[in-house]
């Protein structure tokens, strides 16, 4: 057998020296490892440690989280992007206070059942908080049991990624779930990373195939992934006579829902910025605007798509008639305080056109 238990021993002895520090970590407590296994999807540890040390202030306890407000919520997510993840968890503490007395189950199926929750983090939150056998593979487990096994298939494939849980399955028995889990992963992150992978360092490297092979660079094979579309956005800061202005919430079972935005949308084929930013504001609020200027503009990229994103100072149009903005693609709009901009959650993009505002206007 290739992978065993002189491989098993090696990896948990250097996982026990090298191991890094991590506050969820530290600690053997459910709801910390579940927050942090729900924030590192889609997103690296060192990217997620400081939105985890705000959330778990905010929110020390499953209790606390479950009875928050939404708002309050996607306000702490704030920057770490993905917000669904915000409101399934969210959710999910809100089932667990209904149906579990506030605790969350030690059970991979019904910790399989809660919203956001599938097979890699259910078997992470199963085995590191309550030491059920069930093994995870995450990107960095793929990567190190391709090496290990000199597996050349494309990982995007389903059936490569069946083989590697087949494998780690089988690893996993007879050691603590835990300690396992933590070590694969933490070596593919360390040691067995994507480029120049620490060979020398790796303690499975006596029986690694791509090693032994020369092979490191080939595996894993990873096709490309498809070009990402690129989308031209035009938004409105509308300013009242108040010095406050107008912002929009997206309805919860949208894209970013929940989250507070400025209003405006996607340019159609043959459409200026500026045709877009009228056309927009009347189909989103019923109202015309003129602009006074362009107040920037800024690229940003999403998992699935890019957009360049334009803001435009605006003002009501005078008109005959008093213009009252409606929300007619939104769940509510609100005029507030550009200094009360920050109290609300808003997507990473127009949370810099925020922080400008206020500069501005300080």
């Amino acid at each position: 057998m290739l992978f065993n238990s002189n491989c098993a021993e090696g990896l948990l002895s250097w996982f026990d020296i090298n191991k890094r520090s991590m506050p969820w970590r530290d600690s053997k407590d459910p709801y910390a490892i579940w927050v942090s296994e729900i924030m590192l999807q889609q997103t690296r540890v060192n990217q997620a440690l400081p939105f985890f040390n705000r959330f778990m202030k905010a929110f020390p306890s499953l209790q606390h989280l479950a009875a928050a407000s939404t708002q309050q919520v996607l306000k702490q997510w704030e920057g770490l992007g993905y917000y669904s993840r915000a409101r399934n968890i969210h959710k999910t503490a809100q089932l667990v206070i209904e149906n579990y007395s506030g605790i969350l189950p030690n059970d991979y199926e019904k910790l399989l059942s809660f919203p956001g929750i599938g097979p890699y983090t259910a078997a992470a939150i199963a085995s590191i908080a309550f030491d059920l056998e069930y093994a995870v593979m995450d990107g960095n487990v793929i990567r190190t049991v391709t090496r290990f096994c000199g597996i050349e298939q494309d990982t995007r494939k389903i059936g490569t990624r069946k083989i590697v849980q087949q494998k780690i399955d089988q690893w996993i028995k007879g050691y603590p779930p835990s300690g396992f889990n933590q070590a694969m992963m933490e070596l593919g992150a360390m040691i067995c990373t994507p480029i120049r992978p620490a060979c020398q360092s790796c303690p499975l490297a006596f029986k690694c195939v791509a090693y032994r092979s020369n092979k490191t660079e080939q595996i894993p094979y990873t096709s490309k992934k498809a070009k990402r579309p690129h989308q031209a956005i035009s938004v409105a800061i509308i300013l009242n006579d108040k010095g406050e202005v107008l912002i929009a919430q997206r309805p919860l079972d949208a894209m970013l829902g929940g989250l507070w935005e400025f209003p405006g949308g996607k340019q159609k084929n043959n459409e200026t910025s500026l045709q877009a930013l009228h056309r927009e504001i009347k189909e989103e609020l019923g109202i015309e605007v003129s602009v006074i200027e362009v107040f920037m503009s800024l690229n940003h990229a999403y998992s699935h798509f890019t957009i360049t994103l334009s803001a435009y100072l605006c003002v009501l149009k005078p008109t005959e008639t008093l213009q009252i903005p409606t929300a007619k693609a939104s769940d509510q709009i609100k005029w507030v305080s550009i200094q009360d901009l920050e109290n609300y959650p808003f997507p990473k993009a127009n949370k810099t056109i925020t922080i400008a505002l206020m500069k501005k206007f300080a």
